[in-house]
């Protein structure tokens, strides 16, 4: 077995290992939260990773996502990420594709090929076809709820959305997985109560706001994520 992940079996074992390398994860949003998904899934030798995002890195994302650095700055996120597993693992197969997941876009993506799909992006209309198309296919699929306007990096659960209470983005989300038939999402969420960000002199588009953030809430956030997606992983066949 390969020594770089000699410590990761003592606790998977080797077949855990080995699932784990046979393994296609999608990870849809490489932010904040996605990006230490990302991290997460490359250091614990996921085989095959599917990145997904259309954003580049900028200066306000050196805060806290751990692809942005200033020799980033200005690059695509899932390039960044792609280049970042490939030093971790050089054996991980990584497919980079600059999209912006929505309905218009989901056609893009054949999803029975992957074993698990983790939705880390911002939008309720992305995250419910991502929904949707994953169920459909009969893929796993996980999803994180709001980290933004956050402190406590120790707040994060997981539960099935319609067994959340306190997120605003999970009430809309049960909301509309309800509408839809949708009867069961695993999500991570925190019940902490979203604070009023103060301005910083960040412009925001048209009819949005911009959420405050630090660097150890979407990480907690991500990591938790990346923590299912192993367990979930190890626990079937792929």
């Amino acid at each position: 077995m390969d020594q770089q992940f000699a410590r990761t079996a003592l606790l998977l074992g080797e077949d855990g290992v080995e699932r784990l390398r046979r393994s296609r994860v999608a990870v849809f949003g490489v932010g904040g939260v996605g990006g230490y998904v990302v991290e997460a899934l490359a250091r614990s030798g996921v085989g095959t990773l599917e990145l997904i995002d259309n954003d580049t890195v900028s200066v306000t994302n050196l805060n806290r996502q751990i692809i942005a650095l200033h020799s980033t700055l200005g690059q695509y996120k899932v390039d960044v990420a792609a280049a970042r597993v490939k030093d971790i693992c050089p054996d991980t197969v990584v497919h980079a594709h600059r999209c912006f997941y929505m309905p218009e876009t989901a056609g893009n993506f054949v999803f029975t090929q992957y074993d698990y799909v983790v939705d880390a992006i911002d939008t309720v209309t992305g995250k419910l076809e991502l929904v949707q198309r994953a169920q459909e296919a009969g893929v796993p699929v996980i999803c994180s709820m709001g980290a933004g306007n956050k402190l406590d990096a120790s707040g994060f659960k997981v539960a099935d959305i319609y067994k959340t209470s306190g997120c605003p983005l999970a009430r809309v989300m049960r909301l509309e997985c309800r509408k839809r038939g949708i009867r069961h999402l695993k999500v991570v969420y925190s019940e902490e109560t979203p604070l009023r960000p103060a301005s910083a002199g960040e412009t925001a588009p048209p009819g949005k706001t911009i959420p405050g953030s630090v660097a150890f809430v979407p990480a907690a956030a991500g990591l938790v994520l990346a923590g299912e997606v192993v367990r979930d992983l190890i626990s079937r066949s792929v």
